[in-house]
């Protein structure tokens, strides 16, 4: 940038935001950012991001939404982002309010009939809400969930009139006359009277706040703090609310009331600014990882409800490859993006659900068939539809498997008498005799055990992942891990479905396990999820109903032959086919 140009392009900016820069000196230091060491020239665009981040806290603890979302379990970077979404909010009503004034204003906000009078009371009921403690909302939920449920006398006392009305013969109920009619309209009465009653009083105050400028934003809120109670306390009246509101929400986010859009570089810095935040899977590192994402060989779409502007619901990022990847340091980092004509292959790398409260709702599941549509429309080109997931419980399922093991295989040496081998009913050694004498001659000083899986747990659970940087161990680890993971996705199951929510969530929607990758992601977060092993999810179109069908119903795992091959032989017929 020459001097002359840095000077006007400095003017301009002071003439624009004189309240805010008044120092040019500080003007040029933001423009130009060092990025890796390398001068990036920014423009404006960048500048107001760069800003906008320069003004958040670095902590995401400092965010103020709910006392109850920080208990939440899952979607971290979506619950802070939350929090940080409504820390204005929170700074406009420092003041508190009682728990009896905020209760007041709620039962005013369902009881009120006076509709020119009812949008200032929902105003009160919500800014009432977000002054109050951990405690107070806790209570609050609580006093929603019991007092405004349905009036169950009035239930009973409208099945016991159903009850004792007779139907008419089969014969008599086909004839159609007057006094048929007559007979049946008690019926349609009752009947009409008991859908009316079994409605809870709470619907009332969720279908108003839906209708209500940022009530929709406030409902999210209102379920996320209900999840987090949730967590702690399994209440049945608090979570009989929660079924409730996640129909509604259900109901209220379809497709049909969703738009999709192409998330570019050019989208206000706002917007750019969330994505940022909310990126769940692969955290933006910087301005220049962030154009990478939404530039050339790059899409980023996401789902957008009027009622919450400008802020997508969930979002996803594709990469357009030759092939399907098989590290995210290829798609993130290594390689440049090829010509998007080049490309066959739509990699879907990151999809991340913004909203903590919309928990349990599959949006993503409308977003990425409607991406496949669009792609395909698009790019005709692109015949491949995969993913490059993570495996977020596998570490978790596999150090508590070889814990319980490595304790039983002790009870087996130290004790056969008849009363202790009952409870070795259970014990399974879960490595094979060549994957036990590999890592019993190769983990030399950096664990020491009894037997493979003793040195193996030592070996995982150690916080610096010395055996990354080994290449005896990653050569003697490979097998055991691809295998046991292989096992994890395909075998393990919670109520017949795959117990892993990341699996569980693609093969819901229809997709097949194509890939398992050997150190794919060797971040720390990679290691410690899945011991740095991702696994390729694809998507093909024609099979998508058929697959999301059968896993519905018997919960089959559709996978490919190499897959498979890790947990058993195949057969001649099942090596011809994929």
């Amino acid at each position: 940038m020459n001097k002359r140009g840095g000077d006007e392009r400095t003017r301009r900016l002071e003439g624009k935001d004189k309240d805010v820069w008044t120092n040019k000196a500080e003007i040029k230091r933001l423009w130009l950012v060092i990025v890796g060491g390398i001068k990036v020239e920014m423009n404006k665009k960048a500048l107001a991001v760069l800003m906008r981040a320069r003004m958040r806290p670095n902590d995401p603890s400092k965010f103020a939404l709910s006392p109850l979302s920080s208990n939440s379990q899952g979607n971290q970077s979506g619950a802070n982002v939350a929090r940080h979404a409504t820390g204005d909010r929170n700074g406009r009503l420092n003041k508190k309010r009682s728990f009896e004034v905020v209760r007041e204003s709620m039962h005013s906000a369902i009881s009120m009939n006076k509709t020119e009078v009812l949008d200032s009371v929902l105003n009160d009921f919500s800014e009432g809400y977000f002054s109050l403690s951990f405690e107070n909302r806790r209570k609050l939920l609580l006093t929603l969930a019991k007092q405004y449920d349905l009036n169950r006398t009035q239930v009973r006392e409208l099945i016991k009139q159903y009850l004792e009305i007779q139907l008419p013969s089969g014969t008599e109920a086909q004839t159609g006359g007057v006094e048929d009619e007559s007979f049946l309209s008690t019926f349609y009465r009752i009947e009409r009277n008991l859908r009316h009653s079994l409605k809870p009083v709470y619907e009332i105050l969720f279908e108003r706040l839906n209708t209500h400028p940022g009530g929709l934003k406030f409902l999210t809120i209102i379920r996320a703090d209900i999840l987090s109670v949730l967590v702690e306390e399994n209440i049945a009246s608090l979570r009989a609310l929660d079924s409730y509101m996640k129909e509604k929400l259900s109901t209220w986010l379809s497709p049909a009331a969703l738009e999709l859009h192409q998330i570019t570089w050019d989208d206000p810095a706002s917007l750019l600014e969330k994505i940022v935040a909310y990126e769940a899977v692969h955290p933006i590192s910087n301005l220049i990882d962030l154009k990478r994402r939404l530039g050339v060989g790059r899409r980023c779409f996401g789902y957008f409800h009027s009622a919450i502007p400008g802020e997508p619901l969930i979002f996803i990022e594709v990469a357009l490859l030759k092939n399907v990847a098989e590290t995210i340091q290829e798609v993130l980092w290594d390689h440049p993006p090829i010509p998007e004509s080049e490309a066959t292959c739509a990699l879907f790398y990151s999809i991340s659900s913004t909203q903590p409260g919309l928990a349990g709702i599959n949006l993503g599941k409308f977003l990425i068939k409607r991406v496949i549509t669009l792609v395909k429309r698009e790019m005709p080109h692109i015949s491949v539809f995969a993913t490059l997931s993570p495996i977020p419980g596998f570490m978790q399922w596999l150090l508590a498997k070889l814990a319980s093991q490595s304790k039983l295989a002790e009870a087996e040496n130290t004790s056969c008498s008849s009363p202790g081998r009952s409870e070795l009913t259970f014990y399974e050694n879960v490595l094979e005799p060549e994957e036990e004498r590999a890592l019993v001659g190769s983990s030399g000083d950096l664990a020491s055990g009894k037997n493979g899986m003793e040195i193996m747990l030592k070996l995982l659970r150690s916080t610096s992942h010395e055996w990354t940087n080994s290449a005896i161990l990653l050569s003697a680890l490979k097998p055991p891990l691809m295998r046991l993971c292989a096992r994890y996705l395909l075998q393990e199951k919670k109520r017949g479905k795959a117990l892993d929510s990341v699996a569980n969530f693609h093969l819901q929607n229809g997709a097949m396990v194509q890939r398992i990758n050997w150190m794919a992601d060797r971040s720390e977060k990679g290691l410690c999820q899945s011991a740095g092993i991702m696994v390729n999810y694809v998507y093909r179109p024609e099979n998508i109903e058929e697959y999301a069908q059968s896993y519905f119903s018997t919960g089959h795992i559709h996978s490919s032959n190499d897959v498979r091959r890790y947990i058993q032989p195949l057969t001649e017929n099942e090596s011809n086919t994929d």
